[in-house]
């Protein structure tokens, strides 16, 4: 079932998001500075790609202020729109019974995209 809906959320505009995802991971790590900004989109990018069967789980190494000011600064650059342009797909989805699993998973994505720095993606 879960790869069932993998392969619908591709058809259905999930290859668009993750490849947004990716062409601006490759931009951002043209520079040293945006390297880490870079693997975090990756790793959204990831999770953007193939959601169901996924989930989105504090990482053992998440705590530090380190991992607290790169949040706060991803924030600021730009984490909170693309956190509200999910919540905003999810909430249109979930407005019909048949895009309920879709509107989850932009919420997922939106967790994400919030606070990605100290988060690990595992498969359920």
């Amino acid at each position: 079932m879960g790869c069932f809906m993998n392969l619908l959320w591709l058809l259905l505009g999930g290859i668009f998001t993750a490849v947004e995802y990716l062409i601006s991971s490759l931009l951002m790590m043209i520079t040293i500075i945006g390297i880490p900004f870079g693997m975090q989109t990756l790793k959204l990018a990831g999770l953007a790609l193939w959601p169901f069967g996924k989930e989105v789980r504090n990482g053992s190494r998440s705590s530090g202020c380190l991992y607290i000011l790169m949040n706060v600064i991803w924030i600021f650059v730009g984490g909170i729109w693309i956190c509200l342009s999910h919540l905003l797909f999810g909430a249109m989805l979930c407005i019909t019974i048949i895009g309920i699993p879709f509107g989850l998973q932009h919420f997922k994505l939106a967790a994400l995209a919030l606070s990605p720095f100290g988060k690990d993606i595992i498969t359920v």
